[in-house]
């Protein structure tokens, strides 16, 4: 028994028309200038017996149906079952809005049955791409680079991981690079252009210097960490691609080959516990925001509503363009919009939340995915737990729940705790919710690299 490998690449860059996500409420960021085009790569395993699909797309998130509609496109195409077909977004926030994020983006039902048939159709020709492959893996840490932007001094994952792939004559096929920082370094350079930002340039960097390989990148466990601010600038905004693509291919000569061909995928269901929103806490929502619609007052609100909402209250002006009135009549209006539909079945949701939890091995190699915006601390303790002998976590995977945050932010009702399930129509987490994530992922590694 020998494993094969296929990759390939299709191009998902929006039509003229789509809005852009992730830079504020209700801005109506339509992109103006394509910087470079956003993909769909992907990456087909197979055993001689089962097949796992990996697909890497330059987006911010996905919801449950593109996944389900991507996934039924893919197995009717191949065969592979859909549990072993993984779709991650790098989240790049220059790109399209998409996965139903409330106010950030206004979503093109045509754009994302376009980009779902995209992902689909680079995992199909990837399947039909397969050739007999070689792999190997290795790490290292690459420093410096980012901040926790939750907390001082707070835990940053330096750790880079890399797949190469290479072809039976030893020519290389693809290079798959693992690693966490939020992807916003260009949102503040260009923020009217499409780009996959640091990630799209990794791969690029790394394809440029090994011919013939496709380089593909799974964000990692950033729901914390940014880049640090200095490299939003003209001058240094290439330097943490350079930095990370750099250090890919200098670990190269300490990969380890895997040499038990077997892959294996497990795919299951985790409840996340959640707290229901108190009435008082909706309530208070609701009422600054309709008081603040009918009247056009916009005293305290940098106190009030602002607390949560942003991080940066002077930024959200300043996105829409400059007009102080406008930015809080798009945060009332969001308030008014999410406790409305919150106060629909308020009384009868359940305090918890269902979402998949993934696990696709090869050899004892395995990527863990989750629908989250990971935290650090959570991710660590899983890495620090894992049956696998090199791991990846893959975040924004096969569906949206939101920030998952730490017992810390949610102590503190923070953006991540507080503002994040707003957007997703959920009851926020709770302390025991990152904690009962970490044990699903580990539970799945565990059955994927066993079952492998």
């Amino acid at each position: 028994m020998s494993l094969t490998a296929g990759v390939a690449r299709t191009t998902i860059t929006p039509f003229w028309g789509v809005e852009l996500t992730g830079w504020g409420y209700y801005i109506e960021r339509r992109w103006q200038r394509i910087h470079d085009e956003l993909h769909a790569t992907a990456l087909v395993v197979e055993d001689g017996h089962q097949a796992v699909a990996i697909v890497a797309l330059d987006l911010m998130v996905i919801d449950d149906r593109f996944a389900r509609a991507t996934r039924e496109r893919i197995h009717a195409a191949t065969g592979i079952p859909a549990e072993a077909i993984l779709l991650t977004c790098s989240h790049s926030h220059n790109a399209p809005a998409t996965g139903g994020l409330r106010g950030v983006g206004e979503c093109d039902p045509v754009y994302e049955d376009f980009a779902s048939r995209q992902a689909a159709s680079a995992a199909i020709c990837a399947w039909h791409n397969r050739v007999p492959a070689h792999f190997a893996t290795a790490h290292t840490d690459v420093a410096d680079l980012a901040y926790n932007r939750t907390r001082e001094a707070g835990p940053v994952d330096t750790r880079l991981t890399t797949l190469r792939v290479d072809r039976d004559d030893g020519n290389p096929l693809a290079m798959v690079v693992n690693f966490q920082a939020h992807p916003c370094v260009h949102t503040i350079l260009r923020p009217f252009d499409v780009t996959r930002d640091v990630p799209g340039e990794i791969c690029e960097r790394i394809e440029r210097a090994i011919p013939g390989v496709t380089a593909m990148y799974i964000q990692g466990a950033c729901g914390d960490v940014n880049f640090q601010a200095a490299f939003s600038t003209p001058e240094r905004c290439h330097e943490p691609a350079e930095r990370i693509a750099a250090a890919a291919i200098e670990c190269q000569p300490s990969s380890q080959p895997l040499v038990d061909p077997r892959t294996s995928a497990v795919a299951m269901i985790a409840q996340i516990p959640t707290r229901r929103w108190t009435r008082e806490e909706i309530n208070a929502d609701r009422q600054e925001a309709e008081h603040r619609l009918a009247t056009g007052d916009t005293t305290g609100w940098r106190e009030g509503m602002g607390r949560v909402m942003t991080n940066r209250p002077d930024d959200m002006i300043a996105r829409h363009g400059g007009d102080e009135a406008k930015a809080v009549r798009a945060m009332a209006r969001f308030n008014v919009e999410w406790t409305g539909q919150m106060l629909a079945d308020y009384e009868t949701r359940p305090e918890f939340v269902e979402t998949e939890v993934q696990a696709i091995s090869i050899s004892d190699f395995a990527i863990v995915a989750n629908s989250s915006e990971f935290f650090t601390s959570l991710a660590l303790d899983v890495r620090e737990k894992s049956a696998a002998c090199e791991l990846m976590i893959a975040c924004y995977a096969n569906g949206r729940i939101g920030y998952m945050p730490d017992a810390y932010d949610v102590e503190r009702r923070t953006y991540a705790a507080f503002q994040s399930p707003k957007y997703c129509n959920q009851f926020p987490f709770t302390a025991e919710s990152g904690p009962a994530m970490c044990r699903a992922m580990n539970k799945a590694i565990a059955k994927a690299v066993a079952r492998g």
